[in-house]
């Protein structure tokens, strides 16, 4: 549904250039929420802008339900004909709600409907369908500043489906809003992406938002895409940065003649006690460091921290059955995994490794 290709952005002023995109190559099913996460200065606002066009990419190809937008031409201010057709079927919802406090709650749904030409009985039976989609047909003549935060960002939802597009862009639409608030447009974008069909991409910089309502996931640095894939695949697999993200453990080895282990549960295998089984197989004493549980996609997933006795070479029975129940298993890194974004930080978590090294000499 949308595919970005060699996607590149560069912003040239006073005779410098910034690299906001570089290279980026995206892929988002049908049907499916995909969650673009990083941390401020990453690429991610720059990379949905180009999605609709709204900011024109330096190269590459932007790609929506088939239809090559970045072929559409224009260069002036106001994008040509063909390109605000195509822009018809992308809805986008943002940060701040981009209200007008001089409208009441069904003016500002009804706003794109007179722009496409609707005339003013249309517009306001679709705007009252689609506030009452959206939970808030008892508001229609309030203005938004009578509204909390929630409600706006409803308004505001309800007004990029004004033109029945068959994908909406989330701009970090819940970053404004309490945690409550935030677990409730959520559910409601779900519940838009099945009823309707909706492709959902959103980007965002809090793994709450992937974890609740993401099937994919794409994490950026530095205007680059570093891991993407579908979520529950992404927590399968060794090494994922974005599962660390998602359930962080934390705990250090008791000793030197300690294995300290990360384990994934996911599937059938969240549901059976495989740590006691393991103490029973294996006769062993096993410490829980850490322990995180969610739901995802529906299915409870979590990650544990345990340490076993012994050195990671003394332990490859009870590694192998911890494997054999399904679970990823890794050989947990004594220094954390980097943060979205976090590549300044590799001095200093250079500096703690060789802290380490020298204490352990003395």
């Amino acid at each position: 549904m949308i595919t970005t290709r060699d996607l590149t952005k560069v912003y040239r002023s006073r005779g410098r250039e910034v690299t906001a995109l570089d290279h980026v190559d995206l892929h988002v099913r049908p049907g499916e929420v995909y969650g673009v996460i990083g941390r401020s200065g990453a690429g991610k606002s720059t990379l949905i802008r180009c999605v609709n066009l709204l900011e024109r990419p330096t190269s590459g190809t932007v790609t929506v339900d088939g239809q090559d937008l970045t072929a559409l031409g224009g260069r002036g201010n106001r994008a040509p004909r063909p390109l605000r057709q195509a822009r018809g079927g992308i809805g986008m919802i943002f940060q701040h709600f981009n209200l007008l406090s001089s409208r009441t709650v069904q003016g500002n749904v009804e706003l794109p409907l007179e722009i496409l030409g609707l005339g003013r009985r249309e517009r306001a039976r679709k705007a009252l369908d689609l506030l009452d989609l959206v939970g808030l047909s008892d508001h229609a003549r309030s203005h938004p500043s009578r509204l909390s935060g929630g409600q706006k960002q409803r308004v505001g939802i309800a007004r990029a489906l004004a033109g029945d597009p068959k994908v909406l862009l989330s701009d970090e639409a819940t970053s404004a809003l309490d945690p409550e608030t935030t677990r409730s447009v959520l559910n409601l974008l779900r519940d838009l992406n099945r009823q309707l069909g909706l492709t959902i991409l959103l980007i965002t910089h809090e793994m709450d938002v992937v974890k609740s309502v993401c099937d994919s996931a794409a994490l950026m640095e530095k205007g680059r895409i570093v891991e993407s894939g579908v979520v529950s695949d992404l927590l399968a697999t060794p090494g994922s940065r974005l599962a660390h993200e998602l359930f962080p453990v934390g705990g250090t080895a008791s000793g030197e003649d300690r294995t300290v282990v990360d384990i994934t549960f996911h599937g059938e295998s969240a549901d059976r006690p495989v740590i006691s089984q393991l103490t029973r197989a294996h006769d062993l004493d096993v410490s829980i460091l850490g322990a995180a549980m969610d739901t995802v996609g529906g299915r409870q997933v979590g990650r544990m921290r345990i340490e076993l006795p012994g050195r990671p070479a003394e332990n490859g029975a009870p590694l192998d059955f911890l494997r054999a129940q399904g679970l990823t298993v890794e050989l947990a890194d004594p220094v954390p995994p980097a943060r979205p974004g976090a590549a300044a930080d590799g001095p200093r978590l250079e500096k703690q490794r060789q802290e380490r090294t020298e204490e352990s000499a003395r």
